[in-house]
């Protein structure tokens, strides 16, 4: 059996996707407050590292719009509407495509369906998808484990907020990393991973 190397994440070629994590959802999505803290955090590094951040939201008409405890209206995050589950709309592509990215961080919710699709939509096209775990839930943890564990199979990277933003710096000889560990000084919150995984 052919063994995958792990792969790095490369900040210069990367971007964070926030997939949908809307006002109408707080209530339902297992350990959502705690998903919403763990993406604001890797908002924060991206921002300071200069990695791109594309969010979306579904259906906000009917569902919402982001919550505001992410800061994307204060930091001009791109938000763009969809209806289809996957978050791969033609014009997010193209954006993608002019600044040439070719890695995916991928958080936020469903993880079992617009995260999935997602997922699976990127990979289809040659992209490398990390799936930050603590940072992505769904309604049942069933869901979310088994999609979490597909992804992986799939050929997604499973990672950490916490390994993910480390990672983006690759060191502490980075000129910004005292900035990054302000982030990470305090442990990111239990989202209920540790007794699934």
């Amino acid at each position: 059996m052919a063994t995958r190397l792990l792969q790095r994440v490369n900040s210069k070629q990367a971007a964070l996707f926030v997939c949908d994590l809307q006002e109408k959802f707080s209530k339902n999505i297992k350990y959502f407050p705690e998903i919403v803290q763990v993406t604001r955090r890797l908002i924060q590094a991206s921002t300071i590292l200069d990695v791109p951040i594309i969010a979306t939201e579904q259906y906000p008409k009917g569902l919402g719009h982001l919550v505001p405890e992410l800061g994307i209206k204060e930091l001009n995050i791109p938000v763009y509407d969809k209806t289809c589950f996957s978050m791969c709309a033609n014009d997010i592509m193209s954006d993608l495509e002019k600044r040439q990215i070719h890695e995916i961080i991928l958080c936020g919710i469903e993880a079992h369906v617009c995260i999935y699709q997602t997922c699976l939509d990127l990979l289809n096209r040659g992209y490398t998808v990390h799936v930050v775990a603590d940072a992505c839930s769904s309604r049942s943890m069933t869901d979310r484990i088994v999609a979490l564990k597909t992804l992986q199979q799939a050929g997604a990277y499973l990672t950490t907020s916490e390994s993910m933003i480390l990672g983006l710096v690759g060191g502490s000889d980075h000129p910004k990393f005292k900035e990054i560990q302000k982030i990470i000084m305090e442990s990111a919150p239990d989202t209920g991973l540790l007794a699934h995984l």
